[in-house]
């Protein structure tokens, strides 16, 4: 602020602090910024990126993503999905379909832009083309107990009462706070423009394949005149990924169409223990390493985690003292953990299942209703597979029998 006084001996300017600086304008950035902003907090949030720009994803919106939207959020939705038809490696196809929507699908620029756009209806400040060094809790760029400095590439210093890290797998943030990662998988994708019969033939359906590597499967998302195509697979095994890649592809008679866009990305989980906090400052999304083990979907972890870092980061900007605000972020590691964490858990112990046996998950989900069942009711996002094992015995005798085996 500048002073009125010319004789005061003060500085000309005090720093100006943020009650909530947010590292990254993802889903899960957006959604951080968005439910502090909502709360009243001075919000900025930071993005190195121009929007709109690419990610490397399949853009399945299922229903604990719909439900962890902005209020009269309006999904760009591309297609509507009623019918899946899974395969094994290629063979034994078959498909199923739902009379009402399973999920949804979406482009990432508009998806992520639009979720940006609200954050910014709700008050939130967004700054883009804006690199993040470090950020420092002690030290000389730090004023007192009570802020964060968020240290940009060109020197600048940004202040803040509480930092939420949303900024992606390789997060600095992360770093900072000790995240630990024990699952990293390499996705391979492909955006295939397709004539219309081509693509009339794809409308409302998608199709996943299970792949030839341990934990490995496949996708095609249909989004108007583009096939979204892409596979999944522990890291490692890049030249076999992409080579399943560009069998699948062949596979599908589509080996003849030029890409728009070919790009790969690596997703990271976390370690049980890992921590989601340090001080003043909380990670949510990729950038904490939240994500469904088995399927690797990650919009709905981030759009729920974001929610949930953005809420608790203001209790933690409210915080007086170091106590205080180890305490709220204490609280959202729990709901995170109470949540979030214990699906994580029951995806891993699905995935240790699959990457032996994928074969029989491909039978119970094409020969067996009540697994199709399941399948459409957590998708929907009426129940989770945690849910499911934890209230149907049937269920939990299946999971425990497996999991000896």
């Amino acid at each position: 602020m500048s002073s009125e006084n010319p004789d005061r001996n003060e500085p000309d300017e005090t720093p100006e602090v943020w009650d909530v600086v947010v590292v990254g304008a993802g889903p899960a950035g957006a959604s951080a910024a968005y439910a502090a902003a909502v709360a009243g907090r001075r919000v900025l949030l930071l993005e190195k990126s121009v929007l709109p720009r690419y990610k490397t994803c399949g853009g399945g919106i299922i229903g604990p993503s719909r439900d962890a939207l902005p209020p009269g959020f309006e999904l760009p939705l591309k297609d509507k999905v009623y019918a899946v038809t899974f395969s094994l490696d290629g063979k034994l196809a078959r498909t199923r379909r739902s009379k009402k929507m399973l999920f949804g699908l979406i482009n990432r620029p508009e998806f992520d832009q639009q979720l940006v756009e609200s954050a910014q209806k709700a008050g939130a400040e967004l700054r883009t083309g804006v690199t993040v060094s470090r950020v420092e809790q002690h030290g000389p760029e730090v004023p007192d107990r009570r802020t964060v400095a968020v240290v940009l590439n060109d020197g600048e210093t940004v202040l803040a009462r509480a930092v939420v890290g949303a900024d992606g797998s390789a997060s600095r943030i992360g770093a900072h706070v000790g995240v630990q990662l024990d699952q990293v998988d390499l996705g391979l994708e492909a955006e295939i423009p397709v004539p219309p019969t081509v693509a009339e033939d794809w409308k409302g359906r998608v199709l996943i394949d299970w792949g030839p590597l341990p934990g490995s499967y496949g996708w095609v998302f249909p989004k108007g005149d583009t096939l979204t195509v892409g596979v999944i697979s522990a890291r490692g095994e890049g030249a076999a990924t992409k080579r399943y890649l560009e069998d699948f592809i062949g596979r599908l008679g589509l080996a003849g169409f030029e890409p728009a866009i070919s790009s790969g990305h690596l997703t990271r989980c976390r370690t049980e223990d890992s921590p989601l906090s340090r001080g003043r400052v909380l990670v949510c999304g990729d950038a904490a390493g939240l994500l469904e083990p088995w399927t690797r979907e990650g919009i709905s972890y981030a759009l729920r985690s974001g929610r949930l870092a953005g809420e608790w980061a203001v209790r933690i900007a409210e915080s007086h003292d170091g106590v205080d605000a180890r305490r709220q972020a204490l609280n959202y590691a729990f709901a995170v953990k109470a949540g979030l964490g214990v699906e994580m858990n029951m995806g891993r112990r699905v995935l240790t299942l699959f990457e032996r046996r994928p074969g029989l998950l491909h039978a119970a989900i094409t020969g067996f209703r009540p697994a199709w069942n399941a399948f459409v009711r957590i998708v929907q996002g009426h129940t989770s597979l945690a849910e499911i094992v934890r209230t149907h015995p049937m269920a939990r005798r299946a999971i425990s029998t497996l999991d000896r085996h």
